[in-house]
């Protein structure tokens, strides 16, 4: 390579994998589609469960109990606090993508949702972006709406003091037309029509979209009037077929069946059906709206001459949102009526400022098949996300991959394209830990068949769930209600569903696996608790 590449991570929130039109859905997503296509998509690329763990492995290599975030900030319970990774935040036992990167003459960029420290000194400007425009927290309203707060109000749903911060200064009001996903993009173009052009550039987009609540521009919404009245069952169905026609998915792959609480489609009545529709539809739009404002960045690399010397990633943080909230304990018994003294859910005025809604489980294990369940879960639902490559210098472009990967995998690629090396152990007088994950460039430029080998030990833990893989075979371990509470083995290359549990018949190979969970929570400092999000 000529000189060092450009880099720009986009990171979707709660995305599904068969959202995006390349990847099976039927959401307008034109320049997603383009990246996809003309470079490299992934099929078995995985992160954590959840938002901020998946962050905090983006941006260090490493397992994200070791960075800071053994669960999530929002989830610390009285055993957790004060214990070695579980500070909430990107810890000092790390050192950050944007840091080595800064050091090594880039510039280093960010615009969109940090989810990895509260105050100023955990803010991205403290772990090495140079310019940063960041909402602070892991959700907020899309439109910058904040209700009155008093003491019904449910604890999660109260914004922290500062959502927003701008390097090192806090926002203490959002222009008038504010939207998140249009937003970022504006900002991170301002930074990149500001930098200093002597230098190359690490810009990071994490979109706050689609998580919830679902809010979309209404123009944007009405493209989709009507697209899912048949329910999502039928959607599923669709998306599956569509999957396997694209290759991304193999014909005679077998679905794991719908798993949710909520009723079925056909027992709704006529009014709850065109609620959970609606919700579909602004949910669509949010991505769609998204897909445009990554559009608006690609033209600007296209006009100026850089796109084919930027490393592009896009990936979601984690599998479909499919949280009932008003069925978690954190929200408290007050939800409901919370949302109805200071919200405007009637179907009208669905995915507006003053509107606060979620889809549910059954719309988003529509995105996730033919996987097991969805977000929070180690199963391949919550971990299994869509993400794709572009670079024109490698060779694998206009492929499909089905070799597996994992979100640790990025800081060490980056740091490889960049001629950047990890300091290991230690760093600017403290000790920091290595890297996890493998770099991707011999498998991209083609020197290699694959990133992992077979023996490769991948582990996963969040709110008691579980899992262990080598190869193809993975272990999961689920708790009641949802799943059996004991350890269940899956040969994920003839059962990608996760379908047929072969603990009786391999206890064997259980066993080993499950010997390797062992060596991970050493490693790692995993300390099991129940998830204070489920009853």
């Amino acid at each position: 390579m000529s000189k060092r590449p450009n880099f720009l991570v986009i990171l979707a929130d709660d995305l599904g994998f068969s959202d995006i039109g390349a990847f099976g859905g039927e959401i307008h997503t034109p320049n997603l589609d383009a990246l996809a296509t003309e470079g490299l998509r992934l099929t078995d690329f995985h992160t954590a469960p959840t938002c901020s763990p998946t962050r905090s492995m983006l941006l260090t290599g490493t397992d994200h109990h070791i960075a800071g975030l053994g669960t999530m900030a929002e989830a610390l319970t009285p055993e957790l606090i004060g214990k070695p990774g579980y500070e909430g935040h990107l810890n000092d036992r790390v050192v950050a993508l944007p840091e080595l990167l800064r050091e090594a003459g880039y510039q280093t960029l960010m615009s969109g949702k940090w989810h990895l420290g509260l105050t100023r000194d955990l803010a991205p400007h403290a772990r090495g972006f140079e310019r940063s425009f960041a909402l602070l927290p892991g959700a907020a309203n899309h439109y910058g709406y904040e209700p009155p707060y008093d003491e019904t109000t449910p604890g999660i749903l109260k914004a922290t003091p500062a959502l927003y911060i701008e390097d090192d200064r806090f926002i203490e009001q959002l222009p008038e037309d504010f939207y998140s996903s249009d937003a970022f993009a504006d900002k991170l173009l301002q930074y990149l029509k500001e930098r200093d052009q002597s230098r190359p550039f690490f810009a990071y987009l994490p979109f706050s979209a689609p998580h919830w609540p679902l809010q979309a521009p209404a123009e944007v919404v009405e493209n989709y009037r009507g697209r899912y009245d048949a329910g999502p069952e039928a959607l599923r169905l669709e998306r599956l077929a569509r999957l396997k026609e694209l290759g991304l998915a193999e014909a005679w792959v077998e679905a794991h069946p719908v798993v949710a609480i909520n009723q079925e489609w056909e027992q709704l009545s006529e009014e709850q059906r065109r609620i959970s529709a609606r919700t579909m539809e602004v949910y669509a739009a949010m991505v769609e709206r998204m897909d445009w404002n990554i559009g608006r960045v690609l033209d600007y690399l296209r006009l100026q001459g850089l796109l084919d010397n930027t490393f592009i990633l896009f990936m979601s943080d984690n599998g479909a949102e499919g949280a009932l909230l008003e069925a978690f304990p954190k929200f408290g018994p007050n939800l409901q009526s919370f949302l109805d003294q200071h919200y405007d859910n009637r179907l009208e005025n669905i995915g507006r400022a003053n509107s606060y809604v979620w889809y549910g489980p059954r719309w988003a294990q529509a995105a996730t098949a033919p996987s097991r369940l969805h977000k929070a879960f180690t199963t391949q639902g919550g971990i299994r996300v869509p993400a794709l490559i572009r670079y024109p210098e490698f060779q694998r472009q206009g492929q499909i991959s089905h070799g597996f990967g994992t979100v640790m995998d990025v800081t060490p690629t980056v740091l490889d394209l960049a001629g950047v090396r990890h300091p290991g152990k230690r760093w600017r007088g403290r000790e920091v830990a290595e890297v996890r994950g493998r770099s991707w460039l011999g498998y991209l430029s083609g020197e290699t068949e694959r990133v992992h080998g077979e023996q490769t030990v991948t582990g996963w833990e969040l709110f008691g769930m579980r899992a262990i893989r080598q190869g193809d075979w993975k272990a999961v371990y689920i708790p009641a209600p949802v799943g059996p509470e004991t350890w269940q083995l899956y040969d994920l290359a003839s059962d990608p569903g996760e379908i047929h549990d072969l603990s009786e018949k391999r206890p064997e190979k259980l066993a080993e696996l499950i010997e390797h969970w062992q060596q991970y929570v050493a490693e790692t400092g995993v300390i099991l608790s129940q998830s204070p999000f489920r009853a």
